[in-house]
């Protein structure tokens, strides 16, 4: 799919209501090149896993789409070096 760089994104939000998070979920889910999201506590709001071609890719959907995303504040990008455990299948 030519979308070899994996990078993960820290969001925060300018809200915490149910109705902001509520909003940037709607919207997160209909971007393609978000693999996962994933309402975290912490620092964060919310990760975001996403594939891109490479850091110019990035830069152009961070830019265009990312931070247009409802009630974003804030982003922390932190690109993947290496894989080490990707899709691991659960064994019970």
């Amino acid at each position: 799919v030519n979308r070899a760089a994996l990078v993960m994104v820290g969001v925060v939000l300018d809200r915490s209501t149910p109705d902001s998070f509520a909003d940037f979920e709607a919207a997160v889910a209909k971007l393609t090149f978000v693999l996962d999201c994933h309402l975290v506590a912490g620092d964060f709001d919310y990760f975001l896993k996403i594939r891109v071609g490479d850091m110019a890719d990035f830069n152009r959907i961070h830019g265009s789409q990312l931070i247009a995303l409802p009630g974003v504040r804030q982003t922390r990008t932190f690109f993947v070096m290496k894989e080490v455990v990707d899709n691991r299948v659960l064994e019970f």
